[in-house]
């Protein structure tokens, strides 16, 4: 049955503008996105069996065109506009973080994080300069490749840090492979870094691993 044919309260867009988007599942939000179905399928339908196609929400936003468009009834278009969709939450997130926000909780890092890390086909250690307020200064890619426990990191975070006058920073980086827990190299490299900042009267408040849409604390975990 066509949503033109739902009752008015149980169709996925007038639900968003009544209950708000939170109270929508994934099938319904990707069916307002959608628009329409396809032949056959209403856009609910057509939702749920994008996301049963590629197995989670997540992986609908990964898949490459080619990929996207294997799907009945979706084509570059819808692509195009779900990669806008994807980039404008990335932008909305990091400006609300940019925008002089305490980072007092990790949930709001962990999105950040997840938004702008799980994606990324190479592996990207990034980490987030912070203020005495816990406020983000700025965000930096420090390296990018195989992470390996070096003298190199502390070195230039560290430099890093003091050029921005940071209180404070956390440290990130994802694991392409899919795994979030940390490896020997990680908690090798995360005391060195914790060490030296001390020295420089930075702390380090946590170093997250993200791994699609899992996200590690190290803070939570007892790892720092």
């Amino acid at each position: 049955m066509g949503i033109k044919n739902w009752p008015v309260q149980q169709r996925p867009r007038e639900r968003v503008i009544s209950e708000g988007a939170r109270a929508l599942s994934d099938p319904e939000l990707l069916a307002v996105f959608l628009r329409v179905g396809a032949k056959g399928v209403n856009a609910v339908e057509l939702g749920r069996q994008l996301i049963e196609h590629f197995g989670s929400l997540h992986a609908v936003f990964d898949a490459s065109l080619a990929q996207f468009c294997v799907v009945h009834g979706l084509g570059p278009a819808k692509f195009a506009e779900l990669q806008a969709v994807s980039e404008l939450a990335q932008r909305i997130v990091g400006g609300h973080l940019q925008g002089g926000v305490t980072l007092g909780s990790p949930d709001a890092v962990k999105r950040y994080l997840r938004l702008n890390l799980s994606r990324q086909p190479h592996e990207s250690f990034l980490v987030l300069f912070l203020d005495v307020k816990n406020r983000l200064i700025v965000r930096k890619e420090m390296f990018r490749g195989t992470l390996t426990h070096t003298s190199v990191y502390p070195r230039e975070v560290v430099k890093t840090a003091l050029a921005y006058n940071a209180a404070g920073v956390m440290l990130a980086h994802n694991h392409p492979s899919g795994a979030p827990e940390p490896s020997e190299s990680d908690l090798l490299l995360t005391r060195a870094l914790v060490q030296a900042l001390a020295l420089v009267d930075v702390r380090v408040l946590d170093h997250f691993v993200v791994a699609g849409p899992q996200v590690h604390s190290f803070a939570e975990h007892g790892q720092m």
